[in-house]
């Protein structure tokens, strides 16, 4: 008969098992961590050491690589704007997060492999499998989705831009005509709905935004140019105005030998005739698309100072925008932009002046990254361009300047500018004038001049831009008297008689 065996032998064969299957499962769970924390360092420890090597190298590289990128980029940002619009760039980020993805994930699984799972009690071999499984997933997914996200950028860099050649500054300036446009059958970009010109300082971003009346009448052309030779003495076609150049040049493509967009550059040529501006760019918005770019920003909000109108009278979705603040999203705020009734096109020139400033200043960064994919997408629909792939580094830096200064208007349109007739030499000094403050410095002369009139003493030279702004430094009022009250149009300050304040004022965001 065998020997009893003490049962304190048992328990202290089974608590030592135990101990033994523990270990195994917190140095199992801790080389899953290690390959987290540091790719490779598992290898190095209970593995392949070329491999562990490689990995960490590799890792090492990168994080000095990010680092580095993250540094330049706080004190110069045009670097990370450079490798977001570079498509050699995104291309190559793209397919090293791929690789990177899948050499991580090939790490988790041989640090499982490493914990030696076989050997492990079955709960804590199906513990380890779910944890491994976990973290190979999260990883590589969220590189994968990384990869995907910087192949939307580089799609729509190549859709959105062209290779053209880049366009020097004019005069430190770059001039870019902003165009807009119905989507309809036959509509496209044959008859801009509205001509804006955004004159950016190519230092600071400070912008001015010269709005064009599309009915204005009776004016020139850059000289040199093909239309001039057509018009020489202005555009003076019976019943033709200024958005129906392009619908003109299409008819008469021949005369533009190799443009691929004779509508636009007949449009270009009278901006630049009546603005005396040279244009760096162009970019032509799809009204229709407009809205679906407010939807993915998650909508703009707007000061509505008169009920608008939202659809046709007849339409079931019919309804009115009511007086307030208010947040709309895309259909609404097209509507608000565009509405006609109870307006005229100069109040909805503002209207469209205080969205473009909304969109400017609420977008900010973290939106963008939040619903970068739905506006890459609706931006892709909506926006046609000639800026070079190159240069739109430039411009989004420009833009975050802009973004923290007041934006300046000046809209060409009645009581200062007859539409059917245009003082061209006015309308220019009013340009250079508007320019000009804008840069901080004084005036023209001869704006100067214009301002003052010839029968009191000589203004100091302050005097035209206070008669330009507010009330008229020669009259100042011996005691402070109520402001008197703003007469609203068609939901825009002003009227066409007095003027619209957006069309018109050192501050958009402040009359908007």
């Amino acid at each position: 008969m065998p020997p009893a065996t003490p049962s304190g032998s048992h328990q202290m064969r089974f608590t030592t098992l135990d101990r033994a299957q523990r270990v195994r499962f917190r140095r199992a769970v801790t080389l899953m961590l290690m390959t987290l924390l540091l790719p490779g360092s598992a290898q190095l420890v209970s593995g392949n050491r070329r491999t562990g090597r490689i990995a960490l190298r590799t890792w090492a590289v990168l994080v000095l690589v990010g680092l580095g990128t993250l540094v330049a980029s706080f004190f110069w940002h045009g670097v990370a704007f450079w490798a977001g619009t570079n498509t050699m760039v995104l291309q190559g980020l793209r397919i090293g997060l791929m690789v990177l993805a899948i050499g991580w994930a090939y790490l988790f699984v041989d640090a499982w492999r490493l914990g030696q799972p076989l050997t492990l009690q079955r709960q804590h071999r199906l513990a380890i499998v779910g944890v491994n499984g976990f973290l190979c997933f999260s990883v590589a997914g969220a590189l994968l989705f990384g990869a995907h996200v910087v192949g939307v950028q580089r799609d729509f860099m190549i859709s959105m831009f062209g290779n053209g050649a880049a366009v020097d500054a004019h005069h430190g300036r770059y001039n870019v005509l902003l165009m807009g446009g119905d989507s309809g059958a036959g509509r496209w970009g044959l008859r801009p709905d509205s001509m804006t010109v955004a004159s950016i300082d190519a230092e600071t971003g400070k912008t001015v935004l010269i709005s064009l009346p599309r009915n204005m009448q009776n004016f020139p052309f850059a000289e040199g140019s093909v239309m001039a030779e057509q018009f020489p003495d202005g555009f003076d076609v019976e019943g033709m105005y200024l958005n129906g150049l392009s619908t003109w040049a299409l008819d008469h493509a021949a005369l533009f030998k190799g443009s691929k967009n004779p509508g636009v550059d007949a449009t270009i040529m009278g901006i630049e005739g009546i603005t005396g501006l040279k244009m760096n760019y162009w970019a032509m918005v799809n009204l229709e698309g407009f809205k679906d770019l407010v939807d993915a920003v998650g909508g703009v909000e707007l000061n509505v100072r008169q009920p608008i109108p939202v659809g046709l009278p007849w339409e079931k979705t019919f309804h009115y925008i009511d007086p307030g603040k208010r947040k709309l999203n895309g259909h609404d705020t097209l509507w608000f932009a565009r509405a006609r009734e109870g307006s005229d096109d100069y109040s909805r020139m503002a209207r469209q002046k205080c969205v473009m400033s909304a969109m400017l200043q609420q977008v900010s960064p973290q939106v963008a990254l939040r619903n970068f994919e739905q506006i890459a997408g609706a931006s892709e629909a909506m926006v046609s361009t000639d800026i070079p792939r190159g240069e739109v580094d430039r411009f989004v830096d420009l833009a975050l300047k802009a973004k923290s200064q007041k934006i300046a208007t000046l809209s060409l349109v009645p009581p200062m500018i007859n539409t059917a007739h245009p003082d061209i030499a006015l309308v220019q000094k009013k340009v250079a004038a508007a320019i000009a403050r804008a840069e901080g410095a004084k005036p023209p002369a001869q704006e100067t001049a214009e301002a003052a009139p010839a029968e009191e003493a000589p203004a100091t030279t302050e005097a035209p831009v206070a008669e330009e702004t507010s009330t008229p430094a020669a009259q100042p009022s011996p005691t402070p008297t109520p402001e008197a009250p703003q007469s609203v149009t068609g939901g825009s300050v002003g009227s066409m008689a007095e003027g619209y304040a957006a069309n018109e004022s050192e501050d958009l965001g402040a009359v908007c």
